[in-house]
This record gives structure tokens, C-alpha cells and sequence, in this order.
């Protein structure tokens, strides 16, 4: 063991995994080390894993030997006294399958073990303590989640110290699988929430690897629903689901509907998200806005008008005390089903000439553009925050867009006559509506993302209707 070196953290074949080289203070007393430093250590490349539960092997005979196991959460592997001959082979599905790794480890060493990667150890010394600092809690059932590779394989063919024949090892170890009948464990993915939606459906396109969860399947409402999901599977998730009912919202049955789906399910989402070391991407709305400024951008103040944009704000609130998170803020949503676009088509169709509120201005955002930008986010590891995203182009108002639908689909655009907001909504109870919706998208253009251009998606998203 060499004492006073400095802390270090060096790459391996193995994509993930990390061996560090620890400080240890000796005199004739003794030695010290700080095993785990979050500060230090993550500084120099180690991932902020998070770690819940810690456990120490104890091995009385050289040649004791354990593994290969893979488990479904990461870990800090090193030596509290001893010294032993590690290997590790990752067992996750990917181009990386089979590869393995070896080093010996004495109380100055310790190594990062990535989620799927098998870890395998024996001992060259007598009493030896193995400790594992790991992030997820033990359970009996989560074995079942194990992947596991026998120590003597052929083709990862470690060349370990002590002969196996002559090694101290348990028989469910001599009995684990060769690597060509391994099931490689399957890498986490995203989860999408409210994938029955418009951004859900969109999403299905633009993360086609990831699972998906309609409101039948986990309604954020119901506290009892986030049991039954398999967070361990997932390293991210999306929420797309929200109550969207915004004249609906300022009703009594209606205000507790919008604060059940989109505050405090959103906080139970962010809950399992601290939990479960998961991102979470969450849909965000201009609403959160009164609509006074020309535009908005993610700095801004909240200065929501009515309960549905509340309930936004107090969502993004939530969220953003989440480590890791991206709000995606967006106005006016085009996707499958139902929509403003749609609706306008109809009455072009049907010949109706409609009164459309001109006071009112933004951008609209197409479901595919936002899932799109969804993607990108994850895929360039982007820095977490606030984003907004809607279509590229000019800021025009309802009316011009209703106009813009008429002409695109072979009807007078002169049949859209345009109206006040409030003139539109006169005698009527309906939720107050910010006037100015549009959203600079200076911050999503930064890190290579450039939406479409609005009209050009309009053409498109007629054409395809």
C-alpha cells in the first residue's frame, strides 16, 4: 500500500467504470483514509451516485472467491483491510457486452461499478474486509434482477491468482451461467408519463426506446399508483401528462382536479425522481406568465392569471428543487387529436366563417417539434434548467393563424374575422388568458437545437392531417 498519493479517478475498457486512487495517511499507528468524498470525488469525474446503503464482506482465507454478479444499481467497491484481486465484466446489453477488467485493490484503491457491469473479487490476504457502498437498498426480491456470469468462462477467461479448483467458493457461484447463455441486463430508458397526450403520442416517435404509461396506467393523482411503477428500470422520466382544462380549472370541482394532477402529482413524480437518482423532464406552460411582457424567457417571474396556470407555476416551483431536471416551457400545442388547427380545418371544410380572438399573440408549438427538442435535451446531456421551445417564426395572433389554416387548405382567408379577447369571451365565465405568449428561444438555440419554422410545420401538419 503506497501512503499520501492524491486522489485520483482513471477510465478503464469498461465504459463506466472507474478505479480511483485513494489518499492514505499512515504513521506507526496506523492509516486514515476518507473512503467516500463526495465533494472530491465527483469533482474529478466519479457520477454523483447517491449512495443509501453500505456493506462490508469479510473473508477469514486467502482464495476466497465471489462473483461474478451483476446487480441492478451502481456501487463503490474498495478494501478496508487485506488486499484482493478484482475483475469485472460488463454484463449490460450493448456493444460493450463481455468486456472485462482486472486490478488488485488494498486500502488505497477503490472502483466505481456501473449498474449492469459483473463484480468479482479474491482475496490474497487473510482477513480481509470488502466493502461496497452502493445506491439502491438490498431486498430479497431485487436478486431476481441479478445477471450473473460463472467464474471460470472460457471466454472472458480471467486469470485469477489462486486456481478456482483450489479456491474457496460457494456453489451457486460454480454454478452461474457461461457468457454465450448470459441475458445481458437491459439498459435503463425513459419513462413517459401522460403518453396518451399530445406530447406523449409525439414522444413515442422521439424515444422509441422508451416505455410509456397512459393515465389509466399511473394517474397522477393517485398516490397509490406510484408503487406499482418500476422506477429501478428507468433513468429518466418525462412528464407530459397535466389537467389542461383551463376554463374547467376555475371551477371548484375543477380547481382541486388541476392542483391534485399537476402539483401534487407533479411532486410525487419529483419525489420518485430524488429517490430512484432519476431525471425528470417536465412540460411547462406560457400560463405561468400574465402576458404583459412582449416576451418571456426562462428568468422571468411567474405571474400566473388564473388557477391552471397556478398550478403550472407552482409545478415548475417544484421541479426546479430537483438536481437534475429540464422544464420545457412552450405555448399553444399542436399535435394528434383534437386542436385548434384541427378545429379550423373543420370549419374551413364546413364552410363556416369564424370570429377568432386577434389580441392574443405567440408561437405555436407542434407536439413533434417539442418532443423532438425532449430528445435532444437527453441525447446532448444538455445543462439542466429551463428551456422554452415552441416553432421558430414571426408572433401572430389567433386569428392570422386561423386565416393561415383557411388559405393553406384552399379556403378564403378572409372568412376569419378577428375580435377582442374580451369581446370574444363577453358574459361568459372562462379563465383569464395572457395576451403576449411568445417565448425567446436564445437558450434552446445554444445547444444545437433549432425547432422548425412555424409555418413550415403548419403546411406539413395540414398536409398529413
Amino acid at each position: 500500500m503506497q501512503y499520501s498519493l492524491p486522489l485520483s479517478v482513471k477510465p478503464t475498457p469498461v465504459p463506466g467504470l472507474l478505479v480511483l486512487q485513494l489518499p492514505v495517511h499512515g504513521d506507526a499507528r496506523g492509516w486514515f483514509k476518507e473512503n467516500w468524498q463526495r465533494a472530491r470525488m465527483t469533482a474529478l469525474g466519479l457520477p454523483d451516485f447517491h449512495p443509501v446503503q453500505n456493506n462490508v464482506s469479510f473473508n477469514e482465507q486467502v482464495g476466497t472467491t465471489r462473483g461474478i454478479h451483476a446487480e441492478p444499481w451502481d456501487k463503490l467497491v474498495s478494501v478496508a483491510t487485506g488486499r484482493v484481486f478484482g475483475a469485472w465484466v460488463d454484463l449490460r446489453e450493448g456493444p460493450g457486452f463481455g468486456t472485462a477488467f482486472t486490478t488488485e485493490i488494498d486500502p488505497s484503491t477503490a472502483v466505481f461499478v456501473p449498474r449492469g457491469v459483473g463484480n468479482a473479487f479474491q482475496t490474497l490476504e487473510p482477513a480481509t474486509a470488502y466493502s461496497y457502498l452502493v445506491n439502491e437498498h438490498w431486498s430479497a426480491e431485487a436478486q431476481s434482477e441479478y445477471t450473473f456470469l460463472n467464474l471460470a468462462d472460457e471466454t472472458v477467461a480471467i486469470e485469477w491468482p489462486i486456481p478456482l479448483e483450489r479456491a474457496t467458493m460457494s456453489e451457486k457461484d460454480r454454478a452461474h451461467p457461461r457468457l454465450s447463455d448470459v441475458r445481458p441486463m437491459p439498459a435503463r430508458r425513459p419513462l413517459v408519463v401522460g403518453a396518451d397526450g399530445q406530447v406523449g403520442r409525439a414522444l413515442r416517435t422521439a424515444l422509441p426506446h422508451a416505455a410509456f404509461l397512459t393515465r389509466a396506467e399511473l394517474d397522477l393523482a393517485d398516490p397509490a399508483a406510484f408503487d406499482r411503477v418500476p422506477w429501478r428500470e428507468h433513468d429518466v422520466v418525462v412528464n407530459a401528462a397535466a389537467y389542461t382544462r383551463v376554463d374547467e380549472a376555475e371551477t371548484e370541482e375543477g380547481r382541486r382536479a388541476a392542483w391534485a394532477v399537476n402539483v401534487h402529482g407533479t411532486a410525487r413524480l419529483v419525489r420518485a425522481a430524488r429517490v430512484h437518482d432519476l431525471a425528470l423532464v417536465h412540460v411547462s406552460s406560457d400560463y405561468v406568465f400574465d402576458g404583459r411582457a412582449s416576451e418571456h424567457p426562462e428568468t422571468e417571474p411567474f405571474s400566473p392569471l388564473g388557477v391552471y396556470g397556478q398550478t403550472k407555476a407552482a409545478a415548475d416551483a417544484i421541479v426546479a428543487g430537483l438536481e437534475r431536471h429540464y422544464i420545457v416551457r412552450s405555448s399553444w400545442v399542436v399535435g394528434e387529436g383534437q386542436n385548434f388547427v384541427r378545429t379550423m380545418a373543420s370549419l374551413a371544410e364546413r364552410g363556416v366563417r369564424p370570429t377568432v380572438v386577434d389580441d392574443q399573440v405567440g408561437r405555436l408549438t407542434f407536439a413533434a417539434d417539442l418532443a423532438a427538442g425532449i430528445a435532444h435535451l437527453l441525447r446532448s446531456r444538455a445543462p439542466y434548467g429551463t428551456y422554452n421551445l415552441t416553432n421558430e417564426g414571426p408572433p401572430v395572433s389567433w386569428a392570422q393563424i386561423a386565416a393561415r389554416v383557411f388559405e393553406l387548405t384552399g379556403h378564403d382567408p378572409a372568412a376569419v374575422s378577428g375580435v377582442s379577447t374580451e369581446e370574444y369571451f363577453a358574459g361568459r365565465s372562462v379563465a383569464p388568458r395572457p395576451l403576449r405568449s411568445v417565448l425567446p428561444l436564445d437558450r434552446i438555440r445554444a445547444t444545437g437545437f433549432r425547432p422548425r419554422d412555424a409555418d413550415a410545420a403548419l403546411r406539413e401538419y395540414l398536409a398529413g392531417a
